[in-house]
Formats: structure tokens, C-alpha cells, sequence
């Protein structure tokens, strides 16, 4: 997993609440393996018109200056609904790093941890300022002192302190575990025959 310390960006607002998995990214493409590949999905209900080809002018994440925005800025209850990793998947192949909502589905918040994307909670009223900056004012995680940096203030944010280790360090459950590697080693070249 890339380390995750201080990373800058454009927002895209989407204030919708209680976005749900199968919102972020529809069943039907649940059958793909690979998790390259999945960010044309994303809203795909939403981003394009009902032949599903041509992008919908209407939707804000189509419109020229939010195309390379890689901060989500979104409502309460996001990520609810089935426990898909897939739509996590979507969200990181698309290009989002951190997504700023007022709450998060259980299951979703971890997934996007285990993914690389930082999710943040914040109140209605930093998200509407944030939902309101031009799309080329950008905004400062810092994720070692857990502060979201904007051009109207600086506010706190709460993390587990695991997970932040976990994204400072750029480790994944494989990472941590080859931490160990050369322990794992010795144990192997020692363990009893009858175990070969």
C-alpha cells in the first residue's frame, strides 16, 4: 500500500446522504476479480445517461473542472449497505484519496482503509464550505497530526491509531505481516520434520 502522509487536492462535492455500496458501485459489475479497472463504474446510475455509454453533463463528477478532483466531499451514512470492497475499489481506481463525510457504513469506512483512501468525519457545516470551494482551491490532509487544512481554517480530524500507523507507514495486512519475515523464516528452517 503508497504511505499516506500529507497529500493535497481539489474536492468534488456530491452532498447526497445515506450513499449506499450498491450506489457507488451497481451489483452487476461485482462478477470483475481484478481491482484495476473499476473506477468507470463508480455511480455508474448516476455518471451516465440511460443508453450507459455517453456521460451525463448534468452529474458533477462529468463536468470538465472536477475531473481530476481526488477529494470526495460528501453527506451522513456514506458507504451504507452491502459489505462489497468492490465499491472501495471503485473509489481508489477512479482517483480519490480521502473522502470527507459527516459518517460512514461500518464495513465501507474499513474498506476504504484497507484500500488506501482516507475516510474523514466532519460536521455539516466544514463539509458545506467545503462543497462550496472552487474546483481549483485545493485542500492539505495532514495525516500525522490528523488535520484537514482549507482555505477557510484548519480542523481536527479522529483516527484510529492503528489504521494510522497502518497508512503512514504504508502497510496492508501483507506488509505488516513481512514485517516478521525473518522470524517467519526461522521458524520455518525449525519447525519439527513431522510437520513437512
Amino acid at each position: 500500500m503508497e504511505k499516506f502522509t500529507v497529500y493535497s487536492g481539489t474536492t468534488v462535492p456530491l452532498m447526497n446522504d445515506n450513499i449506499d455500496t450498491d450506489q457507488i458501485l451497481p451489483k452487476q459489475f461485482l462478477k470483475l476479480i481484478d481491482k484495476k479497472g473499476f473506477g468507470k463504474y463508480l455511480f455508474y446510475e448516476w455518471r451516465y445517461t440511460d443508453d450507459r455509454y455517453t456521460d451525463d453533463p448534468d452529474f458533477i463528477f462529468n463536468r470538465p473542472e472536477y475531473r481530476s478532483a481526488s477529494i470526495l466531499v460528501t453527506g451522513d451514512n456514506f458507504g451504507a449497505g452491502s459489505s462489497r470492497e468492490h465499491a472501495a475499489w471503485a473509489l481508489a481506481d477512479y482517483g480519490f484519496k480521502v473522502i470527507v463525510a459527516g459518517s460512514f457504513g461500518d464495513i465501507h469506512y474499513n474498506n476504504d482503509l484497507n484500500n488506501g483512501i482516507l475516510p474523514i468525519v466532519q460536521p455539516l457545516e466544514v463539509r458545506q464550505q467545503l462543497a462550496a470551494l472552487a474546483p481549483d482551491e485545493e485542500v492539505t490532509v495532514d495525516l500525522p497530526n490528523q488535520k484537514l487544512i482549507t482555505p477557510f481554517g484548519t480542523f481536527d480530524f479522529e483516527i484510529d491509531g492503528e489504521w494510522k500507523h497502518k497508512l503512514v507507514n504504508g502497510l496492508d495486512d501483507i506488509g505488516i505481516t513481512l514485517q516478521y519475515e525473518d522470524l517467519i523464516a526461522e521458524y520455518e528452517k525449525n519447525r519439527p520434520s513431522y510437520w513437512q
